[in-house]
């Protein structure tokens, strides 16, 4: 049989669904919620918090959508780049993603989870580091053996993910702390909007990567719509009642205090066995999230190997498998090598939100704005942004919000992000020594 040479369509909708909740359902909603309740000053702004970033998440998958269902490529946000500003911006918009973006996302999400692993099964002083390298090699294994595998197993965690988190965010509304922890809402504190509103979204994110199964859904130009909206909706709804429930049973000061508030509320709501529960949940999550990442993120740089020959090895799509095989090796490798070195770092987990996050906000504020840049070309989309202009500049004004945000609460690692980015201009100067020109993406050859 020969080898297959380009993706196939063989993902529905609830995998796309899946995809998308098992990206953004991560460690977050497990830790930040305390922060922002935290800069909240009373339990009404903490939940409205929580549909603002519902509603920022809603506008960006209504951009997406525009874009997703107009560029229907396995590469994503590459291919809307590629459209909107050039060949150049994707190409260092893949570089960023294979370099920084994903492959940090990845190594944050590795470390996250082996601190929880290590608690459960320790494996000596670099016990965390370890569990996140087998986690990084095993789900990547998994993706390699293709797409409906990898799908597949998306599913089935998320199903057993939000299971959970609903059974913990109905025995929170219906049961509160039992006497154990009292739900005083301590009102009248400050409110940091700024600084709630950073978690928040850095909570919600993740939901752009249904992009990149664009080039794998059947009927593309109505399941991608559906898959976002379905996907955001969910995700909104679970935070919304997860964190209701948080604020129920441990109160907002309580909240506020706490290391590990699903642990908490769950130990307050149904006793302490369940905190033991909750934390194999939270290894779940980050499992999926794990997962989720990988298997997305291969995909831009399988798109980076397809259009520019000098990389040529990474776009390389298995036969039998029907998967970015090379694409997941490298991404995968990368990543344990960011892996080894958060282990050097005093905290791996500061250290990878700020290498990733002026760089992630700093691409999706060009996605945004190549969405105006792509109308203008004459390109005529499957499904328009509802009220167009004002949909996508309040998309662009928080992605820029995001990118002063970021780079002024990370410091250094926002510094070593921004540079390993810009290691991406010699490299494309050296593909177009090889070319004599920057080659088209191949989602746009023969278009005007």
């Amino acid at each position: 049989m020969s080898p297959q040479k380009f993706p196939e369509r063989r993902l529905s909708v609830s995998d796309g669904v899946a995809i998308l909740v098992g990206t953004v359902v991560g460690s977050g909603i497990f830790s930040l919620p305390a922060v922002v309740a935290a800069n909240a000053g009373d339990g009404t702004t903490f939940l409205m918090f929580w549909v603002a970033g519902g509603l920022v998440a809603l506008v960006g998958a209504l951009c997406y959508a525009e874009l997703a269902t107009t560029e229907a490529d396995v590469g994503g946000e590459y291919s809307f780049l590629a459209r909107g500003w050039g060949p150049s911006v994707a190409f260092l918009f893949a570089w960023a993603r294979v370099a920084v973006v994903q492959t940090g996302a990845i190594a944050l999400v590795g470390f996250l989870y082996g601190d929880y692993a290590q608690a459960l099964l320790p494996l000596g002083p670099y016990g965390p580091s370890i569990h996140a390298a087998l986690a990084v090699m095993a789900l990547t294994a998994l993706n390699m053996a293709g797409a409906v595998a990898g799908a597949g197993a998306q599913k089935a965690m998320v199903a057993l993910l939000v299971l959970a988190l609903l059974v913990l965010a109905g025995a929170g509304l219906a049961l509160g702390g039992g006497g154990t922890v009292s739900p005083t809402p301590a009102a009248g504190r400050e409110t940091v909007a700024g600084l709630a509103m950073v978690l928040v979204l850095l909570t919600y994110s993740g939901w752009n990567e249904a992009a990149y199964i664009a080039g794998e859904l059947r009927d593309v130009r109505r399941s991608m719509l559906r898959v976002l909206l379905v996907g955001v909706g969910v995700v909104t709804l679970l935070y919304l009642a997860v964190n209701a429930a948080y604020l129920n049973v441990l109160g907002l000061e309580g909240l506020g205090k706490s290391s590990t508030p699903a642990a908490d509320a769950a130990a307050a709501a149904l006793g302490p066995g369940a905190g033991f529960a909750m934390s194999l949940v939270v290894l779940l999550a980050m499992l999926t999230t794990m997962n989720a990442a990988i298997f997305t993120g291969a995909r831009a740089t399988y798109a980076l190997g397809r259009d520019f020959p000098r990389l040529g090895w990474l776009g390389r799509w298995g036969g039998q498998s029907g998967a970015p095989v090379t694409a997941l090796l490298a991404q995968g490798a990368v990543s344990l090598a960011l892996v080894a070195a958060g282990t050097a770092a005093r905290d791996g987990v500061s250290a990878m939100v700020g290498y990733t996050s002026p760089v992630f906000w700093l691409f999706m504020l060009l996605v945004g704005l190549s969405l105006f840049r792509i109308r203008r070309q004459g390109v005529v989309p499957a499904f328009k942004v509802p009220f167009y202009p004002v949909t996508p500049a309040l998309f662009c004004a928080v992605c820029a919000y995001m990118v002063y945000a970021s780079v002024m609460h990370t410091g250094t690692g926002a510094l070593v992000g921004l540079a390993v980015l810009a290691l991406g201009l010699p490299l494309l100067l050296w593909v177009r020594a090889g070319e004599g020109r920057v080659p088209v993406p191949s989602g746009l050859r023969g278009r005007g």
